[in-house]
């Protein structure tokens, strides 16, 4: 019980830090036998996976004591916040406990740093270890890659987890040295990435625990260094054409007390949503960096979605024939997206698309769509919503 009691401490702040795609959550009392002394409830996320599937996923650290003193940070050196730790043992036995109670089924693994970064990683892929070989678990597992974390270790880490991910926190190196002055950027932080896909290139997913490599990704504080978004957006493109990240998180800066940055203002969340629509925008609809449209301070606009602008710049005098485009150029239309793309392209198939009603039973939003867009020649017809 008093494993349990530690984990939830571990856990409490967890949540806010961004691994998959969450709609956070708390879970209700522990009620499995086992686990029937233990009242207070688990601070776990409902997580949508790479592949679509939705888990209760419990987020957690190896220990929340941590030697560095990152500006930002709830667990920072020296600031006065409840503490634990857990031993690997302790921890893969405490997630096997909460899978059976159905409470979490799965993992994503971080960890305050002591005694370095390379011994902090030691200990996640102890405990990585001890759920696939010893509990033989078969749920998903998200590792945290430490700062400075050597080849060997990330190879391994890999080798056990559904995903990786270490953090890069600024978009470069002058802004992380604002957010975490004894970070590098370079050694530390970016070359671990360089080196999970250097391993997805050059060896067998063979030895994975499911013959597969895992998915990467990286986060971004945002808001508190004057970073600007095309800053982040820079970054994040490099990093996806260069190391294949499968995700970016932006995640919004909040002030926490008994920090350097606690009297700085909370970010506007449509900052971290426009970040986010650009970021999909790269990944999923064929758009580039130079596609995007900043405003003179660096940043996105906050009142309309950068896909919009896109198409009010592009669009408006050159509409899309929606019968002879092709799906890259159907996806930069707003109101479509990958899915309405192919079902345009099915349909198209068997018949010209000729009104406006086909274009709604695919699913496609006229009211965004029509002004974009030609069927056989002749823009659509539709009534315009007031609001």
């Amino acid at each position: 019980m008093e494993t349990l009691k530690k984990l939830k401490i571990l856990s409490i702040n967890m949540p806010f830090e961004s691994s998959e795609d969450l709609s956070p959550q708390i879970m209700g009392p522990v009620c499995s036998e086992n686990l029937s002394q233990l009242k207070e409830q688990f601070p776990v996320t409902n997580a949508r996976l790479p592949n679509g599937k939705t888990i209760p996923l419990l987020k957690t650290m190896q220990t929340s004591v941590c030697e560095r003193d990152c500006n930002y940070c709830c667990f920072r050196s020296g600031r006065d916040t409840p503490r634990a730790s857990l031993t690997p043992d302790e921890l893969a036995k405490a997630v096997v406990k909460l899978s059976n109670a159905g409470i979490a089924k799965g993992v994503f693994l971080s960890s305050g740093i002591t005694g370095g970064g390379i011994r902090t990683q030691d200990r996640i892929i102890a405990t990585a270890e001890i759920l696939r070989n010893y509990y033989h678990y078969q749920e998903y597992i998200h590792l945290k890659i430490m700062p400075g974390a050597q080849k060997d270790q990330i190879f391994r880490a890999m080798q056990l987890a559904d995903r990786v991910s270490i953090n890069l926190e600024g978009p470069n190196e002058s802004c992380l040295k604002k957010l975490a002055p004894h970070k590098v950027f370079f050694s530390e932080l970016l070359e671990p990435l360089k080196l999970i896909e250097e391993i997805r290139i050059n060896h067998s997913p063979q030895t994975a625990w499911n013959r597969r490599w895992p998915s990467s990704c990286t986060q971004f504080v945002v808001g508190a260094v004057g970073e600007t978004d095309l800053d982040l957006l820079q970054t994040t493109s490099r990093l996806q054409s260069s190391f294949k990240i499968s995700r970016a998180y932006y995640s919004r800066f909040t002030p926490v007390i008994d920090t350097p940055f606690e009297n700085l203002p909370t970010l506007n969340p449509w900052r971290e949503h426009r970040l986010y629509q650009a970021f999909y925008l790269f990944r999923d609809y064929n758009f580039d960096l130079e596609d995007l449209q900043f405003l003179p301070n660096g940043n996105l606009s906050l009142e309309k979605d950068p896909k919009l602008m896109w198409a009010e710049n592009n669009l408006i005098e050159n509409p899309v024939e929606i019968n002879r485009a092709a799906y890259t150029q159907l996806v930069k239309i707003p109101g479509i997206g990958p899915i309405t793309a192919n079902k345009i392209m099915q349909t198209r198939l068997h018949n010209s698309i000729r009104d406006i009603s086909t274009l709604r039973k695919i699913g496609v939003p006229i009211d965004r769509a029509a002004r974009f867009i030609l069927l056989d020649g002749h823009k659509p017809a539709y009534q315009p919503a007031l609001f």
